[in-house]
C-alpha cells in the first residue's frame, strides 16, 4: 500500500492507495506546533477507524509547500513506518516538461495536480484549485506544464476584510441568496463570494482565449465545492486530485513495486 501525503499552508491531507485504488483520505489543519508524533498519531488514529495495518504501507509520497514541516514528515515516515518518502521536486522523475521560466518555482501540488488532470482528462486541461491561494495551472495537450496564475485565496479574501476592517465581523464563507446584502454579514459574503466567482470566470475566460480551443477545466480544493458550480465554466470537481497526482508520481519513480 502507498501513504501519499500533500503538506499545504492551511491543511494536510493524505490517502492511502492499493494499487491505483484510494482506499481512505482524510485532511488535518496544519500547525507549526505540532510534533512529529502529535502528526503520527492522527494519521495513525485515522489508519484504526478505517481497520488500515500500517505496516502493510511500502511506499510514501510526499508533496509540501511549507518547508519547515518537510523534516517532521520525514520524521515520521522513518519513525512510523520505516520508510524513506519520495518527495516530490527533489530529483524525481516527474514525467512532465515544465515551461516555467525557472522550474523549481512551480510548487510541488501544483505539479502533482497537473499530472493528475493530464492523466486523468487529457489535455489541453486547466487545474483552478481552491486552497490559501487560488491557482490556476494550464497543461498543454503534449502534457507540458505551461504556467499558471496565483491569486489570493477565498480564506485569505475573507480573513483581510475581517482583520483589517474595525468594524466588520468574521464570517462564515457560504453562498448567500442575494448578491444584495441586507446587514454587514450578507453584505460581506456577497462580496467575498460573487467577487471570487467574478474573478475565476474573468481569469479563465482571459487563459481560454490566450492558449485557444477548448481546453478541459477541472477544480479542486477546500473551496471548490462553493465557488465551482457557480462559476459556470467549470467541467468536473476532483478533490482527491493532488493525491493521484502523488500516486502517479510514485509509480513513475518505483515502477513494478506496491
Amino acid at each position: 500500500m502507498l501513504l501519499v501525503i500533500d503538506i499545504g499552508n492551511t491543511s494536510i491531507s493524505f490517502g492511502v492507495y492499493t494499487d491505483k485504488k484510494l482506499i481512505g483520505s482524510w485532511r488535518i489543519s496544519t500547525s507549526a506546533r505540532k510534533t512529529p508524533d502529535e502528526y503520527g498519531v492522527e494519521i495513525l488514529d485515522f489508519f484504526e477507524l478505517e481497520k488500515i495495518d500500517r505496516r502493510k504501507i511500502s511506499g510514501i509520497a510526499i508533496s509540501c509547500v511549507v518547508p519547515f514541516l518537510l523534516p517532521v514528515f520525514e520524521e515520521i515516515s522513518d519513525r512510523y513506518f520505516q520508510i524513506k518518502p519520495l518527495i516530490v521536486g527533489r530529483e524525481c522523475e516527474l514525467g512532465i516538461p515544465i515551461l516555467y521560466d525557472d522550474p523549481k518555482e512551480v510548487g510541488a501540488d501544483r505539479l502533482s495536480t497537473s499530472i493528475a488532470a493530464f492523466e486523468l482528462y487529457k489535455g489541453p486541461v486547466i487545474v483552478v484549485d481552491f486552497g490559501t491561494a487560488t491557482t490556476f495551472d494550464v497543461i498543454g495537450d503534449k502534457g507540458e506544464y505551461v504556467g499558471g496564475v496565483i491569486a489570493p485565496g477565498i480564506g485569505i479574501s475573507s480573513q483581510a476584510l475581517f482583520e483589517k476592517g474595525a468594524q466588520l465581523p468574521q464570517v462564515e464563507l457560504a453562498k448567500p441568496e442575494s448578491v444584495i446584502g441586507r446587514n454587514t454579514r450578507k453584505s460581506m459574503q456577497a462580496g467575498i463570494v460573487y467577487g471570487t466567482i467574478g474573478q475565476i470566470r474573468e481569469i479563465l475566460t482571459r487563459i481560454k482565449e490566450e492558449i485557444g480551443g477548448n481546453p478541459k477545466i477541472v477544480a479542486t480544493g477546500g473551496y471548490a465545492s462553493l465557488i465551482a458550480p457557480e462559476v459556470g465554466m467549470i467541467d468536473t470537481v476532483n478533490q482527491d486530485l493532488v493525491l493521484e497526482g502523488l500516486r502517479i508520481i510514485w509509480e513513475r519513480n518505483f515502477r513494478g513495486q506496491k
